[in-house]
């Protein structure tokens, strides 16, 4: 098959409460790996970034292999992105009766599994 032809498996987790920019440096390092080494890596990282996305990965390889029939060994994570969601304005009151905004950012993270021929 070209590569245009193949179907990829998706799965998305939406308004995860992190910062997108945070989320993203995560991503960055499982893109193009097969899933079993790329869940096992996330198990050992210390971001709290790691586990949403180890989530969306389980996720997407459930999908792959019940919707599907694809083999987990043969899948490998051929897209994942993570765009920006809704952010939520908090303020926090400072003197002479004025106030700092806070921003409270959220993402949505899309994985796309490809299966390696």
């Amino acid at each position: 098959m070209q590569e245009q032809d193949q179907v990829g498996v998706r799965a998305v987790a939406r308004y995860i409460p992190q910062s997108p920019y945070k989320v993203r440096r995560v991503a960055n390092v499982i893109r193009g790996m097969d899933v079993d080494e790329a869940l096992a890596r996330l198990r050992l990282m210390p971001q709290r970034a790691a586990k949403p996305i180890a989530k969306v990965v389980e996720s997407a390889v459930a999908n792959a292999e019940n919707n599907y029939g694809f083999s987990r060994h043969d899948l490998y994570i051929h897209r994942i992105f993570v765009d920006e969601g809704p952010r939520r304005l908090w303020r926090r009151f400072e003197a002479r009766g004025r106030w700092k905004p806070i921003v409270r950012r959220s993402c949505h993270i899309t994985v796309e599994l490809r299966e390696r021929q």
